[in-house]
């Protein structure tokens, strides 16, 4: 976590109700997800917001990191969300005109509300901007890529293993529908409500459907299963650990109760410093969550410029798949931490796309121009959507001078 990061206050009656903390900036520039949260903080955006930094360091994306977050229940009436957020929207204004954040969707948040916020302080939106709605599953796509990955490195199969997923929402709801269709039984999940667990797999698509109609209290509603208390999830017997939920929810006090051997993180920073430590000395795989959930970044990337689905999930996968690879087989060879590994190279990589970024060449300003022109509707989607794959195909690569 940066110490120098960006901090913008949004108060109300004296009280701070809202968040922006910019962690890096590109080019003046910094984008992540904004949160509606009852209990939002200032420490869990500082964490997200390097997690961001991170993120766009290791897929190759020349992006500052950032994390906003604004207190409010996101199931009150619609009409209360959007004036909360304008407010939020009103007290930041002068980091969304100048651009110095651009926020997409994120928890307890969608990108038409956020397209919204924008419009009514008069900050700029391109006409592509903010349409994707997939963010969730491109981020579950990318956790079960490298869960893959990391189930070949224990010399597993991943049909047959059996999962825990902590939270059931957009991320760990896809992640659950995608991890059955490959044969995996998903044991045990769990909501704000509370956690079921069941030995012999949950019907996930019966989960799913309850999910749509019930929400978070699907788990009141499933009778074919043990009620947990919710945060006993992470203790359910399972090979494959999913948390999905909140940030710090495995923490020193009760990672001795994990029994998973691999930990795929969809949520961002689920574990603390000194957990992960603890289990990686017992032998659990931990994969670094910025790495295991940049399906979302790169998925909603890919979406914006107007790639199909399938085509899109191909090259997100492929590309997860091989960072995690690259990642296992060399902290492996170096015997060191895979955390460390992946933090030192996407900080790396980052710091060399700031300085690109700030003399960009000829070749890099035909780029950003015909990037705006795009943003602007200006140019068909259909070239885009040619020209897109090459250079997506160059991102996500493992770093330079990895085997």
């Amino acid at each position: 976590m940066s110490s120098d990061a960006l901090v913008c206050r949004a108060e109300q009656a004296g009280e701070p109700f809202g968040w922006v903390v910019v962690d890096s900036a590109v080019r003046g520039r910094s984008c992540g997800g904004l949160r509606m949260l009852p209990d939002v903080g200032e420490e869990e955006l500082r964490l997200l917001a390097r997690a961001m930094t991170l993120k766009f360091g290791l897929l190759g994306l020349p992006q500052g990191g950032a994390k906003a977050g604004v207190r409010f229940d996101p199931e009150a009436p619609q009409p209360e969300r959007a004036a909360c957020l304008e407010r939020f929207g009103r007290a930041i204004q002068s980091l969304l005109r100048s651009r110095l954040y651009v926020p997409f969707a994120d928890m307890g948040t969608d990108n038409p509300s956020i397209r919204r916020m924008l419009q009514a302080v008069g900050a700029p939106v391109r006409r592509r901007e903010l349409r994707g709605e997939r963010s969730g599953f491109w981020t579950a796509c990318g956790v079960f890529a490298a869960a893959r990955r990391a189930c070949r490195h224990l010399g597993w199969s991943l049909e047959g293993r059996s999962a825990a997923i902590e939270g059931f929402g957009k991320v760990g709801g896809s992640l659950a529908r995608l991890l059955a269709g490959a044969g995996v039984r998903v044991t045990a999940v769990a909501t704000s409500r509370g956690a079921l667990f069941n030995p012999g797999g949950l019907d996930v698509d019966r989960l799913s459907r309850l999910a749509e109609r019930a929400g978070s209290a699907l788990v009141e509603e499933y009778r074919e299963a043990d009620r947990l208390p919710r945060e006993r999830l992470i203790e359910a017997p399972a090979d494959i650990l999913a948390p999905c939920a909140r940030h710090h929810s495995i923490r020193a006090d009760n990672a001795g109760s994990v029994r998973a051997r691999l930990i795929a993180p969809g949520a961002n920073a689920p574990l603390t410093a000194e957990a992960e430590r603890r289990l990686e000395d017992r032998g659990v795989l931990c994969l670094p969550d910025f790495l295991a959930n940049a399906g979302g970044v790169l998925g909603g990337t890919m979406e914006f410029a107007g790639l199909p689905e399938g085509l899109l999930r191909r090259l997100l996968e492929t590309a997860l798949e091989r960072l995690a690879g690259w990642l296992l087989e060399e902290a492996a060879a170096r015997r060191c931490s895979l955390r460390l590994l992946a933090e030192a190279a996407a900080l790396a990589r980052h710091a060399e796309l700031r300085r690109r970024a700030e003399s960009p060449g000829w070749s890099g300003r035909l780029f950003e121009a015909g990037l705006e022109l795009y943003r602007r509707g200006l140019i068909p989607a259909a070239v885009a959507g040619r020209l897109a794959p090459l250079y997506f195909r160059r991102l996500a690569r493992p770093p330079a001078g990895a085997g």
